[in-house]
């Protein structure tokens, strides 16, 4: 199941710019499927039979599609252990590991949608992750150590949070603290990074050109 071609729905500019890098680290063969968001491609019902959330990133891997970009990672991960960037099954690290990789998707990204959107802050009983301060507080204080959440050893949740942080501290959702700013730095200079990086904006570029000219007709 392994060689099965692995089909990975992504669009630039999004969340699966994360994926795209983790793919590239891994050296997994996949086949890109693009997906322009400037027209709502993924709003379309071809799309939405893939992820009804109409979200990316998604993969397809012989007859098992995943959707969730934690569970994408984990997956990945897992597909490639020889590469390792994931703890296995056993390993006194593991649970660290998984733990930092649900914590993205069920505490952080929610935290920082609320903030951003300037919701009033619930009773810390009523909400998914606390507080957003406790939140990047948390993060924070699993970041000094260094130089990767799970010391010194980089994992796929790296690639998932480094990605993460760098976006969110570029638009000023997030603060841009010192381990923040450490760890995007170290995360964002891999060179698979800096490649992927400048693909998914000329990818961006293009879209947006394609979404002008369409706009004219």
């Amino acid at each position: 199941m392994k060689t099965d071609a692995i089909t990975f729905y992504y669009a630039p500019s999004s969340r699966a710019m994360g994926t795209l890098v983790l793919l590239e680290e891994l050296g997994a063969p996949y086949q890109l499927h693009v997906l322009n968001i400037k027209r709502g491609e993924q709003r379309q019902p071809e799309y939405l039979a893939i992820n009804p959330m109409g979200k990316v990133p998604a993969i397809r891997h012989g007859d098992v599609l995943v959707t969730e970009q934690a569970a994408i990672s984990l997956y990945l991960a897992d597909l490639f252990a020889e590469k390792g960037l994931a703890p296995a099954i056993g390993d006194p690290q593991r649970g660290a590991y998984l733990r930092w990789m649900v914590f993205y998707g069920n505490c952080f990204e929610p935290a920082v949608v609320d903030h951003y959107l300037k919701r009033p802050a619930a009773s810390k009983n009523e909400t998914p992750y606390s507080s957003y301060d406790e939140v990047l507080d948390t993060l924070e204080k699993a970041l000094t150590p260094g130089p990767y959440l799970l010391g010194e050893r980089m994992t796929a949740a790296d690639l998932l949070w480094g990605t993460a942080l760098h976006w969110t501290t570029m638009f000023g959702i997030v603060p841009e603290r010192p381990a923040f700013r450490a760890y995007i730095d170290r995360i964002t200079s891999r060179d698979v990074y800096r490649r992927v990086a400048a693909e998914d904006q000329a990818l961006a570029a293009q879209h947006e050109e394609i979404a002008k000219n369409a706009g004219r007709v």
